[in-house]
């Protein structure tokens, strides 16, 4: 990957995480590929914060961190 892929708002439904990027792509990918996220509540699942100029996502409270990149390199894996 080339140049930096900046998350710009975390969205959840029952089944994925979307993270929507600066340029306004939508990654989806299954909540169940991130085990802390699947067990998590919904109230911890919504207090998370963009880190590393928005190239990363941290849930704080469940001691979580994804990487948009990392992120994005798995749904692609995945579609291959």
């Amino acid at each position: 990957m080339n140049g930096l892929i900046e998350a710009k708002e975390v969205h959840f439904d029952e089944e994925y995480l979307h993270v929507k990027l600066k340029d306004d792509r939508i990654i989806s990918t299954p909540i169940k590929w991130y085990k802390p996220l699947q067990k998590a509540t919904i109230s911890e699942l919504k207090d998370y914060k963009l880190i590393c100029m928005n190239t990363g996502i941290e849930w704080e409270s469940i001691d979580y961190h994804l990487n948009i990149e990392s992120m994005l390199e798995n749904f692609i894996k995945d579609v291959a």
